[in-house]
């Protein structure tokens, strides 16, 4: 296992919220044992698809700790630290370094539109609390786009800008980043696009089917860092279908309504976000089954 936290697969958990939205994290702590099983490099709490826009500050906490005391010895807890400005963000990182987190992930300002000068002042506020940081890079979410061009200004003023999660969707970046931003690794930031960014360079994925598809989603992985790509495209097709929720709005529901068809727990989001109307899960549903047959052929 690699002794950087960013090489690898990392899973972007979900919260398993009980039918009252409460935690439960004793079921949390069970996913994050569960997924060290299959041999993935570790977990990301408090990202987007944990929904921790919607956490309380007392709940973010303590998604970290359990995730840390949950973790088997060289499993990686890495944090998301996003948060609307860079001195909370900074606290965010504060805190998982001092509860052993081996990392943090980190968007830039998610309030609005912030010019180049604020994005790289950002990044250089978090930095100081002496953690590694991966970048992420989300312009659907934040209104911020981390081009290639900006991330490698941020790369040369911020030294423990170590990687980038890039999802963007546009699979000719990790040729310019490698160019523009050469020290910074790319990290495959969405499920979608995974052999397509292989093809370019990768140094790890950061994923949300591995919640519901850990063993299928690392065979696939495994092989196409591997360059076995004659092998892994006919994998990645049966679960494309799939992998494509994680790049709409749905995301959340759709990973957890993937849990639920595979045995595990699942449960609620919390507002804003409802559950998948009936039509969009049956249409999950009837992906997911052309998956389990088309793969296991």
């Amino acid at each position: 296992m690699s002794t950087k936290p960013w090489q690898g697969i990392l899973t972007a958990t979900a919260t398993p919220f009980r039918e009252d939205l409460s935690i439960d994290y004793d079921r949390y702590a069970d996913h994050v044992a569960w997924l060290a099983s299959f041999g993935t490099l570790g977990v990301i709490p408090n990202g987007s698809l944990g929904e921790y826009q919607v956490l309380t500050r007392e709940e973010r906490m303590k998604m970290v700790t359990t995730a840390i005391e949950a973790a088997p010895k060289g499993f990686q807890v890495v944090p998301g630290v996003a948060a609307y400005g860079a001195r909370e963000a900074r606290e965010w990182a504060e805190h998982a370094k001092e509860a052993g987190a081996s990392a943090v992930m980190l968007l830039p300002p998610t309030g609005y539109r912030a010019s180049d000068d604020e994005v790289i002042a950002h990044y250089k506020e978090v930095s100081r609390a002496g953690i590694d940081i991966i970048a992420y890079n989300n312009p659907f979410d934040t209104k911020v786009d981390l081009t290639p061009s900006l991330l490698g200004k941020i790369s040369d003023e911020v030294s423990n800008i170590v990687a980038i999660k890039e999802f963007s969707g546009d699979v000719r970046r990790v040729w310019q980043i490698h160019k523009l931003a050469p020290r910074v690794e790319v990290i495959v930031g969405a499920d979608d696009v995974l052999l397509e960014l292989a093809t370019g360079g990768i140094s790890g994925w950061i994923a949300g089917f591995t919640n519901a598809l850990p063993r299928e989603s690392k065979l696939v992985y495994d092989l196409a860092v591997a360059g076995d790509f004659e092998r892994a495209r006919p994998l990645y097709a049966a679960l494309h279908d799939l992998y494509h929720w994680d790049s709409q709005k749905e995301f959340i529901q759709a990973i957890k309504a993937t849990m639920e068809f595979e045995g595990r727990y699942g449960g609620p989001t919390r507002l804003p976000r409802l559950a998948l109307p009936s039509k969009d899960k049956e249409k999950l549903h009837q992906q997911y089954l052309h998956f389990k047959k088309a793969f296991n052929a």
